[in-house]
């Protein structure tokens, strides 16, 4: 197996100002409004692989990348102060306009608009693809294109993140708001999901996550390396493999309803493996979208997941072919026609 990139090695310097000029006004210059700018982030289905190494600052997550969106446009509005934001709710995304606004060295406000179809609380990202999007929109509207890597910047400080900045799998370091690994690409995959009810608060939760002993970062370790591989072969039983360790593993740390149903239905469809949303309500069965049994596979797990209660769903993943990042994300339903 090569070798990884170190995760000490910034991976993503090249392209934009650098990450430690964001701050700097002098060095973006006075931004100059073009009109109203729309961005865009994707989602992800949990996560597929979550842990920590066995180094300090060692907590991370591989990005499961999903076909589903948030969006946001900016107005900008010459003159105004502030930055106002639509919902009210979400005031991490007005903060990290703000954050934009005062780097690109204007001192005028605007409308923000959010939107997107990315539940809350359920653990695909949707507050990661909020700020994401806004970064977008507001650079946007002024002009500018903002790296990922300036967009940590942004985010850092605000909320442990997801890395939905990269238009790739990802291992990321979500409390540092730090790349750590690029993986690549896979086809685009199934998630037949069960959510199991409720919200859950990233923020809190990662503040209130138990410690990873030793033994357990040492196997995690080894997890990514498995991980890295098999997305690099394009191995996707090895893919799913690695995902059911890792919620198996995090069943151990927080008990998941319906942990063993799934489990069970997964192997009854002859499924890649079990993908988790480890700070979120929803554990799915992985499965290959252009299985010719997907639809009675489906309907295997939606019979098979009745007696739980709950929701259960499917979404597709992010593929080679896919446009990761549109200027105005298509429209998807809630739930995928299978």
């Amino acid at each position: 197996m090569a070798p990884a990139p170190a995760y000490s090695t910034p991976t993503d310097a090249a392209g934009g100002t650098s990450a430690s000029a964001l701050g700097s006004a002098s060095v973006l210059g006075s931004a100059s409004v073009l009109g109203p700018g729309s961005g865009s982030a994707f989602g992800t289905f949990g996560e597929l692989l979550q842990g920590a190494l066995p180094h300090p600052q060692g907590d991370f997550l591989v990005t499961f990348p999903l076909a589903r969106w948030a969006t946001a446009r900016f107005h900008p509005s010459p003159g105004r102060r502030d930055v106002q934001v639509r919902p009210a709710h979400k005031a991490k995304s007005r903060r990290v306009a703000e954050a934009v606004l005062a780097a690109l060295g204007t001192a005028d406000g605007g409308l923000l608009e959010v939107a997107g179809d990315l539940p809350e609380g359920k653990g695909l990202a949707s507050s990661s693809a909020d700020l994401v999007a806004t970064v977008r929109a507001v650079g946007a509207a002024h002009g500018r294109e903002f790296t990922p890597a300036e967009t940590e910047d942004f985010l850092r400080g605000i909320e442990p993140a997801d890395g939905v900045m990269y238009d790739e799998i990802v291992a990321f370091h979500h409390r540092e708001v730090r790349l750590g690994r690029r993986l690549g690409v896979l086809p685009p995959l199934t998630v037949v999901a069960h959510d199991e009810g409720g919200q859950v608060d990233t923020v809190a939760h990662n503040r209130g996550a138990r410690a990873i002993d030793a033994a357990d970062r040492e196997e995690y370790a080894l997890l990514l390396d498995r991980l890295t591989d098999a997305v690099a072969r394009g191995d996707l039983q090895e893919v799913g493999a690695v995902a059911t360790r890792s919620a198996e593993m995090n069943a151990h740390r927080r008990r998941r309803a319906g942990f063993a149903e799934l489990h069970a239905l997964c192997r009854e469809v002859d499924g890649l493996g079990l993908v988790l949303a480890h700070s979120g309500t929803m554990l799915g069965v992985l499965l290959e979208a252009n299985d010719p049994a997907l639809a009675g596979k489906t309907e295997h797990i939606r019979a098979g997941c009745a007696a739980l209660g709950g929701e259960v769903s499917v979404h597709r993943s992010l593929g080679a072919d896919d446009s990761w990042s549109p200027t105005a994300a298509p429209a998807h339903p809630t739930e995928l026609e299978i």
